[in-house]
């Protein structure tokens, strides 16, 4: 293929990727929202959204299906717990708080990389305009939270961890993922169908241990009709994300994901105060969630310039030390 091909054709697929993992993420942060009401059992109700993913890519991907070894199902085994405990945690902080709360509380992520970072062996230098960036992050939380209805801090909890499994996450996916580190020779459907078939083992695990086996008949019974659509929405559009989740970080750098994360926000947010209406938020609280997710735009665009000033952060995932050390001499030369 011509260079002027492949870079449209690169593009286009970009723009599927990205498009795609927006709309399912919006999605399922709404079909959760509705669903774990209407079906408040969480192992249970994340154990059946795997299940559909399975049969999913089985059915509708099985040709596409290609896992290089058994070695790199080992490797890929890494991010099962994470992803598992981001499905769940996640779950059980939208059934405790309101989504604004949820997704303006994640802005903090990246900050939580950031600390993982400082442990490398060459960390990322932290810029004035990063600095900025971070106060505007914690400004915007605690106004947030200023407001915040005391029977909401049992919601706090689960999305901290939820932060952290999601930072694990991307972070692994990232370093399996991308071309220029150690990337596993599996499809995006085999990762897609290992997430969520190794993923079910321990949560199926978590429905005997929590009684919800001998509680899904009587909640099944007690559901309406438009509780059951919720149900199997979630599982549809959890499907689309499994998929478009991975997808779209093969395609761009970890940080460009955590800023389409952020701006993915703001439907969100839309979505709950104008249009859902199903907890009443304080302007306060909605003129804190819009600084917090700005700034979080904000750290992402900072960050990306300090990686473009530091050849050494660029190329230090190179194979070759000759190269590298040529790279860097290139890069000095006026």
């Amino acid at each position: 293929m011509m260079p002027a091909a492949q870079a449209a054709w690169d593009n286009a697929q970009m723009v599927a990727g990205i498009t795609s993992w927006t709309i399912c993420s919006v999605g399922m942060m709404v079909f959760n929202k509705l669903a774990i009401k209407a079906f408040p059992l969480e192992c249970t109700l994340v154990t059946m959204q795997m299940l559909c993913t399975v049969v999913a890519m089985l059915i509708f991907q099985y040709r596409q299906i290609r896992i290089g070894s058994v070695r790199d199902v080992l490797r890929w085994s890494i991010v099962i717990p994470f992803f598992v405990g981001m499905l769940l945690t996640s779950i059980l902080a939208l059934k405790t708080a309101p989504m604004t709360l949820v997704v303006t509380l994640r802005v903090l992520s990246p900050l939580v990389s950031l600390g993982i970072e400082r442990f490398y062996p060459n960390p990322l230098h932290v810029s004035p305009a990063m600095v900025v960036s971070i106060f505007g992050m914690f400004l915007g939380t605690s106004m947030y939270v200023s407001k915040m209805d005391k029977n909401n801090w049992n919601g706090i909890v689960w999305v901290f961890l939820n932060i952290i499994f999601a930072v694990g996450d991307r972070l692994f996916q990232r370093l399996m993922l991308a071309k220029d580190q150690y990337p596993v020779d599996v499809s995006i459907p085999g990762l897609t169908l290992l997430n969520n078939f190794l993923g079910v083992l321990p949560l199926s695990i978590a429905v005997w241990w929590t009684d919800e086996l001998h509680k899904t008949p009587a909640t099944v019974a007690s559901m309406n009709a438009l509780g059951a659509v919720w149900v199997v929405a979630s599982c549809i559009v959890g499907v689309g994300i499994s998929y478009c989740g991975i997808w779209a970080q093969s395609l761009i750098s970890a940080t460009s994901f955590m800023v389409l994360v952020n701006v993915n926000k703001f439907a969100i947010i839309l979505l709950e105060v104008f249009v859902m209406r199903t907890k009443k938020t304080h302007p306060l609280q909605v003129a804190g969630a819009i600084i917090a997710i700005l700034a979080g735009v904000a750290y992402g665009r900072a960050r990306e310039a300090i990686q473009k000033q530091c050849p050494e952060q660029k190329f230090e995932k190179s194979k070759d030390p000759e190269e590298t050390m040529r790279l860097l001499e290139s890069h000095k030369k006026p």
